[in-house]
């Protein structure tokens, strides 16, 4: 008897251990008693009845990456293309995940094909390759509100590759070259440009500066031309005011006055510009002369010379007539030009 006791313990104890169940965290398994739902264990230390229950399902709650294989679209403008896409969720409920659908995966991955054929086809090439962010959105809303039932959250969805066919992909490399030569020419023609500008504003300031010190180099002349003249002037003043002091006599100055004159006359010129009172100055030049004890004091003999008697030819009588008249008028003649003559050396002397 004690025998059948320990063995009915050793059973009991035996289905207890085969029945307890340990969730992990993260996990929740799917209970149901009699192929009906019962419940759903989370993390943790549960106890199954044997038999009549049994683990429908083990689901992950964590966040899901699917990447799903590239999927042929074509654009409105008849562009077909490969694009392949990422998506992420999770399971927010279990119970739905297991009853709402038979395979949810393969859903997500159709629905995510069908929902890019659609976007992309109401938008063109160039529009599709820079919409990205755009298209990422409105796929994400779609696939998120479709897989609600499905108790699926989709937090996000990533367009990873767009592969476009050979031939456009060479008028896209040709394209992007050429906008490259483009952007190349305009910065080269903006460099060239502030470079020309740079040296026209360095030649301004140049010129600027080389003027400004033109002028303070002809200021500098000026004032010292100007100061020049006026120490001059004020030597010549002092001089003037000491001869004044000293008290020079007239004869004195008249001598100077003919030194001056002689000086003008010694140059090269053709025309010599004599004063109006050359007279009066050469005859107190005398005067000066005899008080100061230079040059000859004799006085110059103004007075003509006498003519010379013209003896009478004794050949020339009343009755020569006409003959005896003209050699009258030829001896006068010749008196006058002998007189002429003594007088111009006398000018000259003087």
């Amino acid at each position: 008897m004690a025998v059948i006791w320990i063995i009915l313990a050793i059973l009991v104890i035996w289905l207890i251990a085969a029945n307890i169940r340990i969730v992990p965290q993260a996990e929740a398994y799917v209970i149901e008693h009699l192929g009906k739902f019962k419940t759903i264990w989370n993390a943790g230390l549960h106890l199954k009845m044997p038999i009549v229950e049994k683990i429908a399902k083990k689901v992950s709650l964590k966040e899901q990456v699917l990447d799903f294989p590239p999927q042929p679209v074509i654009t409105k403008d008849n562009v077909t293309m490969m694009i392949d896409s990422v998506v992420f969720c999770y399971v927010f409920d279990p119970k739905l995940y297991t009853y709402g659908i038979e395979n949810p995966i393969s859903g997500l991955q159709n629905l995510s094909a069908t929902t890019l054929r659609n976007i992309i086809g109401d938008m063109e090439l160039d529009q599709t390759l820079t919409s990205r962010e755009t298209i990422n959105g409105r796929m994400q809303a779609i696939l998120d509100e479709a897989t609600d039932p499905w108790g699926i959250k989709v937090t996000r969805v990533e367009i990873k590759n767009i592969q476009p066919p050979k031939e456009i992909e060479e008028v896209m490399t040709k394209q992007m070259r050429a906008e490259r030569e483009r952007r190349q020419t305009v910065l080269e023609a903006q460099a060239h440009q502030e470079a020309v500008v740079s040296r026209a504003e360095g030649d301004k300031k140049a010129k600027i500066l080389a003027a400004e010190a033109e002028r303070d180099a002809q200021i500098a002349l000026a004032e010292g031309r100007a100061k020049s003249i006026k120490l001059v002037y004020e030597a010549e003043a002092a001089g003037i005011s000491d001869l004044n002091r000293a008290g020079i006599s007239e004869s004195v100055l008249k001598l100077k006055g003919i030194e001056a004159l002689k000086d003008v006359s010694d140059g090269r010129a053709t025309k010599i510009y004599m004063p109006s009172d050359i007279a009066n100055v050469i005859s107190s030049l005398g005067v000066a002369g005899e008080a100061l004890g230079i040059g000859d004091t004799t006085p110059i003999n103004r007075n003509p010379k006498p003519k010379p008697a013209v003896p009478k030819d004794p050949c020339i009588t009343n009755e020569t007539g006409r003959g005896g008249r003209e050699a009258a008028a030829a001896s006068a003649a010749i008196n006058s030009s002998v007189v002429s003559e003594d007088q111009r050396s006398d000018t000259t002397e003087i």
